[in-house]
């Protein structure tokens, strides 16, 4: 029988919010595909536009059951998007340097995508059984991180590095969350020590490892690595205060500003809305996050808590990491920026996630 307080709950704030920051991102993409160009790609914009419908549809089927029947269904999810990443690896389409997507007739999809939704699906589930008061320790801390070395590995070798990073902090953050203990909390830090040097001499491909020293100097190789970063600050910084006027930016209209539609779109934005336009997107973005977590903290179970806040999580180091890579303080790494980026695996991935907070938030009220 239909519960009346699921109406009663829904959090319509967050669902206005989430389709504000997915109309200023197609309204920003139009720019980026358009400005200046001898032959506007506004097809890219039709494609956006679609997927953002078909994230709706996601997003409000992810939010119709109880999320409860997660905690069931999230090893074989996770054993799904495992398989897939597989696929990838194999059958995968080669494009850019890499294998990411997997192409289903006319759609290719990005499975590294719905990894993430998966092992915050899964941490949640293994941490809100086991999560005490002391904090978890080395052994509790086995199960979270076998889980998230399997996709990590597998995305790596793509590769993709900043996907499969930002799912080892997704995780973190939970960890983080729950509490570890000090004993567990010095074995981290001693392993991640003397792990980092062997990922610098033994894992990391040559061009990882010129993007991490062209990050540390730009200037190093300004018209090959450090390319993209260098036009990036020029971008963001000739918006001023008030920018150079929508569709008008110079550094994206001459093609000086490359993946302007994808990985850099925030460049596009500082460049033509400047400073202002910049910190409203930040405060929507920061609304969001904070919405995020109010979900996790007015929820009055455990595992509807750490999802919210596995979620939340995912958000914010997606936004972190990607202004940080267009305004030259973190290494260029390939995050998308969340409901704003071209991409269509993202913004349905997003729009689970953001499904998933509405589907807390409407029962959080409801205790069996």
């Amino acid at each position: 029988m239909f519960d009346r307080r699921l109406v009663q709950y829904f959090d319509w704030g967050l669902l206005g919010l989430t389709l504000l920051l997915g109309i200023f991102g197609l309204i920003i993409l139009y720019s980026a595909v358009t400005a200046g160009t001898p032959d506007p790609q506004k097809i890219l914009c039709l494609k956006q536009l679609i997927w953002f419908c078909v994230g709706l549809v996601v997003m409000v089927a992810s939010f119709l059951f109880d999320y409860k029947i997660l905690d069931r269904w999230s090893l074989p999810f996770y054993i799904i998007c495992v398989l897939l990443l597989i696929a990838v690896l194999l059958l995968g389409k080669y494009a850019g340097g890499s294998r990411r997507w997997l192409v289903l007739g006319p759609v290719s999809i990005q499975p590294s995508e719905l990894v993430k939704i998966a092992v915050i699906i899964v941490v949640a589930r293994y941490y809100s059984k086991v999560v005490n008061t002391i904090g978890l320790s080395v052994r509790e801390l086995v199960y979270p991180v076998v889980v998230t070395i399997i996709p990590f590995v597998l995305i790596v070798s793509q590769p993709d590095l900043g996907t499969a990073l930002l799912v080892a902090v997704i995780v973190a953050s939970m960890t983080v969350f729950v509490k570890i203990d000090r004993r567990a909390l010095i074995c981290i830090i001693a392993t991640a020590a003397t792990a980092l040097p062997l990922v610098w001499f033994f894992f990391l491909k040559t061009y990882q490892k010129k993007r991490i020293l062209t990050f540390l100097n730009p200037d190093r190789d300004p018209l090959g690595a450090g390319y993209h970063i260098i036009q990036s600050k020029i971008a963001i910084g000739s918006g001023m205060i008030f920018g150079k006027g929508y569709l008008k930016g110079t550094q994206n209209s001459l093609e000086f500003l490359p993946e302007q539609h994808t990985d850099f779109i925030f460049s596009v934005l500082a460049e033509e809305w400047g400073f202002v336009g910049a910190l409203v997107l930040l405060l929507l973005f920061l609304m969001l996050i904070v919405w995020g977590l109010n979900v996790a903290q007015g929820c009055r179970e455990p595992f509807g808590t750490l999802l919210a806040v596995g979620v939340t999580a995912m958000i914010f180091w997606q936004v972190f990491i990607n202004l940080g890579m267009v305004m030259g303080l973190m290494p260029v790494v390939g995050v998308p920026l969340p409901l704003i980026s071209y991409g269509g695996s993202s913004v349905v991935t997003m729009m689970m996630c953001v499904g998933l907070l509405l589907n807390v938030s409407m029962r959080r009220f409801m205790i069996e």
